[in-house]
């Protein structure tokens, strides 16, 4: 393809670019009928306050047109929104396959970009479907990162929530030993402890002053966090709640439980990483000692030589 081609689509390319950006500017700017009118509805509940960017609204049909191809094909829409429960995340999974679209977007216009560098600089190269090959690599990659990402954080929550749960139950197990109801206990250790569980005991102890069975809402927690250790804790919770049974030695029960379980993680993870805790000392640190200890020997040989 000639430069004056590639020049061409360039244009073309920051052309549509400028005239999707206005289209969402005009867009952003014009007030919606529900922020108009919900005001002046004070028994309905106000608009959403979703960040655009997540939900993909004000961004035209072509996200959400591609969002639902990318669902098309890959299909596990339950799944998705599962992982999203368990991430902690506050998102549909159409929100996420637009996320999903728009880190293709990013991969594709990198690509594109690197591509058409190189076309610039070698102008006899790859030809465009070469090209264009490469930028659909790049954007199904983009997805792939996007799911993979989300895989990370749902890893990253579920340490959080372990980490959490020994001094959290060791809480629940004082307040209750001191004569508080488990609601109340849990009320309080909510209102005193921040992080991953305790934002899900928040909910949970929302759901049940709303009306929802304690056995329902517990099991929605052990549903959500995806963890055996939180689901016998919801288990233990919602016996207590429903049927006054002792509840402070089984949460210290559990809380050792789970410090037993978290160590013997620890060892077998440093078991496991022993050779990779070698490498420093077998290609860095003993070197430099043998280094210092031949190098003396080395200079007195030459300076005997000489």
């Amino acid at each position: 393809m000639s430069l004056a081609r590639w020049g061409a689509a360039l244009g073309a390319a920051v052309a549509v670019g400028l005239l999707l950006v206005a289209s969402w500017v005009r867009a952003v700017r014009r007030p919606q009928l529900a922020v108009r009118v919900l005001p002046y509805l004070r028994d309905l509940p106000a608009a959403s306050t979703r960040a655009p960017v997540a939900s993909g609204g004000r961004l035209g049909p072509g996200l959400r047109a591609a969002a639902e191809a990318i669902e098309r094909v890959l299909g596990g829409a339950a799944t998705i929104q599962r992982r999203l429960d368990r991430a902690g995340l506050d998102r549909t999974a159409h929100e996420f396959r637009v996320e999903q679209v728009l880190w293709g977007l990013v991969g594709f216009a990198v690509a594109a970009a690197y591509g058409l560098l190189r076309q610039l600089r070698h102008p006899g190269g790859a030809g465009a479907v070469w090209s264009l090959a490469i930028c659909a690599a790049a954007f199904a990659l983009g997805v792939v990162c996007r799911d993979s990402r989300l895989t990370s954080q749902v890893r990253e929550r579920e340490r959080q929530v372990v980490a959490e749960f020994p001094t959290v139950a060791e809480l629940l197990a004082l307040a209750v030993a001191a004569g508080e109801s488990p609601v109340a206990a849990l009320d309080r250790v909510v209102r005193r402890s921040s992080g991953a569980l305790s934002h899900e005991l928040a909910r949970v102890l929302a759901e049940v002053r709303t009306g929802t069975p304690v056995a329902a809402a517990f099991d929605d927690l052990a549903a959500r966090t995806g963890l055996p250790v939180v689901a016998r804790f919801s288990a233990a919770l919602a016996t207590a709640m429903e049927r006054g049974t002792p509840l402070a030695e089984v949460l210290h029960a559990q809380a050792a439980d789970v410090r037993e379980a978290a160590r013997r993680e620890l060892i077998e993870t440093a078991a496991r990483r022993e050779a990779l805790m070698m490498l420093p000392i077998v290609f860095l640190v003993l070197p430099v000692v043998v280094l210092f200890v031949l190098y003396p020997g080395l200079l007195a040989l030459h300076l005997s030589a000489g």
